[in-house]
This record gives structure tokens, C-alpha cells and sequence, in this order.
């Protein structure tokens, strides 16, 4: 087995079909495995899926998780259950572009270096997703929000292939040496902040995460996780996951310099 692309699913039936049919048609040749890891959708998900897909034998596989235990366990569950040399992880609400798998294969076997690919994800205006990081600092945050400087601390796109801290998990190729070491995903993140955290991992074994935009994925931004949070509620996942991967104090810091730096240059602007 040559790759083993996975997809969180939660309430997105119609979108994580749209999702597997893109990767079936992808069109490189290899030989994949498509594990879908369903998490205790209410939608009828695992019914519908295995409606269109029963037929397909190991080329999709579908797994059922009784309650929805988070993104982490989700991906866990895809993971442990996978074959491919190659991890690939997609969001139920993405659609890959034909010739991706090779582009990303070839890229990731001639720089063993490599631990995690991210690609360029397209939103449905059309844009490029800024889908890259910095490692979230005292330092990043006081120079973007503070003094001004771009693509410190906020998401960032490059026009070019090139190393970052870490890319978000909507599109996340993982590498076989990497994934050796590495291993799962912490699950002490239900949401947010999880690729941070792998990619954090990925570097400390030693190991490089590329942007690389040659290869393109498309992105209805949002859809996967609009029945998990939404809005004015978001804070109630992004907190409790900013702690865990800051710590206590680094948290509650970095949103006095973001808020008090937002405050100060909104005055300013008014004088």
C-alpha cells in the first residue's frame, strides 16, 4: 500500500464523499487505501457512506467511533488502522487536485529530510488559505501586533516551497521515517492546535515541515467543524487547546500582548 489518506468525519456526508471520489479519481497510479473515521455523526454519515462505498472493498474503509472524542482521536483511529507507507490527512471538506499524491510522493522521496508536506489549499473565492506558522511566541506576537511586522505570529502563505514551523492539518503529508518516530497524534486536543503540536514533534525528532505550494488542494474552509463550534464560540476549543500547547502562563501572556497591541494601535490609528 502506497498511501493511506484519512478523513475525520462529523456531520459532512455529502462533503467527505465529494472528498473520497476526489481521491479515488486522483489519477497518479498508486495504490491507496481511503479510511474514513467517522465521529458519531447524527446525520446518517455512516449509512450513507457505506451506501456509496460498500462495494469498494479495501480501497475504503470506514470506521464508526460512537461519540465524538475529537479531532486527535479521530485521526488516531485512522492511523492505527492504516497500511500506506505514506500518512496523508485530509479534511472532510477538501478536494484534491489531479496528479497530487504523485507530486507529493516525489517531493517527500527525494528530501529525506522531510517530515510533514503541507499544500497550497485554494478557498472558494479563489484565494490562497494562509495555512502556515510560526511557532506562537511572546517575541512573534509583541512584533506583529506591536510594532507591525507581518507573518509573525498570524497565519502566512508562501508563493514559493519552503520550510516552516508548522502547516495546518487540512492538507498534512506525513513521511514514513517520520511518522516512525513521531507516532499518533495527542489526544488531549479535541480541536485546534493539534498540527501545531505534531509539527513541534516533527522538528524535535529531527525532521523538516515544508510548505510545498506546487501541490493543490481545495478548501470549503469551516465546513468540517461548523457543527462542532461556530462563531462567538470558537474560544471554548481554541483555549483549552492554547493552554495545553503553551502552557498556563505562555497562554494567558501571548493574549495580553495580542489584545493590548490590538488596543494601542486601533488608538493610534484614531489620532
Amino acid at each position: 500500500m502506497d498511501i493511506s489518506v484519512i478523513i475525520v468525519n462529523y456531520n459532512t456526508k455529502e462533503a467527505t464523499s465529494e472528498c473520497i471520489e476526489s481521491c479515488l479519481d486522483e489519477g497518479s497510479g498508486y495504490k491507496i487505501e481511503v479510511i474514513v473515521v467517522d465521529n458519531g455523526s447524527s446525520d446518517g454519515s455512516i449509512e450513507y457512506l457505506k451506501r456509496l462505498y460498500g462495494d469498494k472493498g479495501a480501497k475504503v474503509i470506514i470506521k464508526a467511533n460512537k461519540n465524538n472524542e475529537g479531532f486527535s482521536k479521530g485521526v488516531n483511529v485512522g492511523l492505527g488502522n492504516s497500511k500506506g507507507k505514506y500518512k496523508y490527512l485530509l479534511n472532510s471538506d477538501t478536494k484534491v487536485e489531479k496528479g497530487v499524491f504523485k507530486k507529493l510522493v516525489a517531493y517527500a522521496s527525494s528530501h529525506q529530510d522531510v517530515g510533514v508536506l503541507g499544500t497550497k489549499l485554494i478557498l472558494p473565492d479563489g484565494t490562497v488559505q494562509k495555512s502556515c506558522f510560526n511557532f506562537p511566541s511572546v517575541k512573534n506576537a509583541f512584533e506583529e501586533f506591536w510594532i507591525g511586522k507581518e507573518k509573525k505570529y498570524s497565519s502566512f502563505f508562501s508563493r514559493e516551497t519552503a520550510g516552516v514551523d508548522a502547516v495546518v492539518g487540512a492538507s498534512f503529508f506525513i513521511t514514513p521515517g517520520c511518522f516512525e518516530k513521531v507516532g499518533l497524534f495527542d489526544e488531549r486536543y479535541f480541536m485546534y492546535f493539534e498540527d501545531l503540536d505534531y509539527c513541534r514533534r516533527v522538528k524535535k525528532a529531527g525532521f523538516n515541515v515544508v510548505y510545498f505550494p506546487e501541490a493543490t488542494v481545495f478548501h470549503y474552509h469551516g465546513l468540517s467543524g461548523k457543527d462542532i463550534v461556530g462563531g462567538s464560540n470558537q474560544w471554548r476549543r481554541l483555549f483549552p487547546s492554547s493552554k495545553i500547547f503553551n502552557g498556563f502562563l505562555k497562554h494567558y501572556l501571548l493574549n495580553v500582548v495580542i489584545w493590548s497591541g490590538q488596543k494601542a494601535r486601533s488608538i493610534m490609528s484614531k489620532i
